[in-house]
């Protein structure tokens, strides 16, 4: 794989709770110049994300209930609704881990179906973040089926902040318990290009990371 073809794949991503808004013009442009698919910033940032590549292809995502999950549904939606109004092309949800290990199925259920509602009602997609290395696979595969149930766009591993990131076997456990309509997000310590490589060869459509030019290099070196 070439780096002009990975590009195609990366969420080029700032998060960090110091983020400033010369952080997001760097960010911007690195995508813009790099033919990222998207930047994904914090949701303060998400109308000047859009102001500065308006003028190019770039897709804008941002987090919503980041980085915990446990916000109420109601506060999520809100949350999406802001950010849509804002510029957002994609919403990268974190479900409720609480409710997941506290086996509230119903309410689990009902968080994931509001949100994936309130984006795609507006043509946005939705990006379910699980945080994998939080949860067992009984807990993966009973989610990977309400996401089937509710129809979301992507399902995404982790948010990097908590437990492990993306790991291989996690990728390949999503991917055989999920129909093949919804796709995924491989997110959390991906740092280098061989890394990001196995990512995709196991199922990954998209990859969400900070170190998106160190990959692209790196990529390069291995041609």
């Amino acid at each position: 794989m070439k780096g002009k073809q990975l590009t195609a794949y990366i969420d080029h991503t700032i998060l960090k709770v110091d983020t400033r808004k010369t952080d997001i013009r760097q960010l911007c442009d690195e995508a813009e110049a790099n033919k990222f698919y998207a930047v994904c910033v914090p949701p303060y940032f998400v109308h000047s994300a859009s102001i500065m590549l308006k003028d190019c292809d770039v897709k804008v995502a941002t987090v919503i209930g980041f980085p915990f999950g446990y916000s109420s549904t109601p506060s999520k939606a809100a949350e999406i609704h802001k950010a849509i109004d804002d510029g957002a092309d994609e919403l990268d949800v974190v479900i409720n881990i609480s409710a997941v290990k506290s086996k509230d199925w119903n309410y689990v259920e009902n968080d994931i179906k509001t949100v994936a509602l309130a984006t795609q009602m507006k043509g946005k997609i939705i990006k379910v973040i699980l945080e994998t290395g939080l949860l067992n696979k009984k807990e993966i595969k009973k989610i990977c089926e309400i996401c089937a149930k509710a129809g979301v766009n992507y399902v995404k591993t982790s948010t990097g902040f908590h437990g492990e990131g993306a790991k291989l076997k996690d990728i390949e456990y999503l991917r055989a318990n999920l129909p093949n309509v919804i796709k995924i997000k491989a997110s959390g310590g991906i740092r280098s290009a061989k890394k990001a490589i196995k990512m995709i060869k196991a199922g990954a459509t998209r990859l969400g990371t900070s170190a998106s030019i160190k990959i692209i290099k790196g990529i390069e070196k291995m041609s």
